[in-house]
């Protein structure tokens, strides 16, 4: 185990929810953490509910329900969040569909707000949405930041500057938020973790309160210290972007902490 000993075992076993992150906790990319399968068939087990609830907007959920399909775990679209959902609310409570919006995105993000109704442009936006683009250019940060300029709102999907990779940790969708905010010199309103909404959502498609429920991450940031401030336990894997080093020098403390997800599953089987 990653700590001397678990602490709070009690605590542990009385959880009844998950809400999961997914890269560096479920995967690494396109490739599955070890004993991926029978970490949910230890949940199914013990009857705990779960939502997956990532900032990682390059996928619909439909799309993430595929990926885990492929590493031979079966779940509902419904079990699943991501930051861009996140941010299609946010537009319906503040937009009417027709709604002329800019969306510096990957397309599964802008065919899902295209769906709800609003037109994408590149002049005159209500808004200027920024998120992970891996095709970007210096052209699409140059129109962003100049609607911004010119008076849309700036909104950014998550502030996730990194994200892990087989090779390593690259580029995120905070990245892209960073320049844009930089060259507009306006900051954006940040709709993914470790803003509340995910966690707002999660809980209610649950049905559960966040005494009884946890937030398992791997970013001390946004899946820790964003579930801390709603008031959910949180556990921490090792597996992603958090280093030992890292959590010894942070304030932001986890309830738990795990090397990865089998040693957590290794503890609730036996427990």
């Amino acid at each position: 185990m990653t700590d001397n000993k678990i602490e709070r075992l009690e605590e542990l076993q009385a959880l009844r929810g998950l809400v999961i992150d997914m890269d560096g906790v479920l995967w690494r990319d396109d490739h599955p953490m070890a004993r991926l399968q029978e970490f949910f068939a230890t949940l199914r087990k013990r009857g705990m509910r779960f939502v997956l609830a990532t900032n990682n907007n390059t996928r619909k959920p439909a799309g993430f329900v595929e990926k885990l399909a492929q590493f031979g775990v079966e779940i509902s679209e419904n079990e699943v969040i991501t930051a861009s959902v996140v941010t299609v609310e946010y537009l319906k409570g503040k937009y009417p569909p027709g709604t002329p919006i800019h969306l510096l995105a990957e397309q599964p993000f802008k065919d899902l707000v295209s769906d709800e109704g609003y037109p994408l442009v590149d002049s005159h936006p209500a808004a200027v949405v920024v998120s992970m683009d891996r095709q970007l250019t210096y052209e699409k940060l140059r129109v962003a930041s100049l609607l911004i300029r010119q008076g849309a709102e700036f909104i950014g999907a998550n502030p996730d500057v990194a994200y892990p990779t087989p090779q390593g940790l690259a580029p995120g969708s905070g990245t892209l938020i960073a320049a844009v905010a930089a060259c507009s010199e306006q900051e954006p309103v940040i709709m993914g973790k470790p803003e509340p909404w995910i966690f707002r959502i999660a809980l209610k498609r649950m049905g559960l309160s966040a005494d009884c429920t946890a937030s398992l991450g791997d970013r001390l940031n946004t899946d820790i210290q964003g579930a801390h401030r709603i008031g959910m336990r949180t556990i921490l894997v090792l597996s992603g972007v958090t280093t030992p080093e890292d959590l010894d020098g942070s304030a932001i403390r986890p309830d738990w902490v795990f090397a990865n997800i089998a040693e957590l599953a290794e503890v609730w089987k036996t427990c």
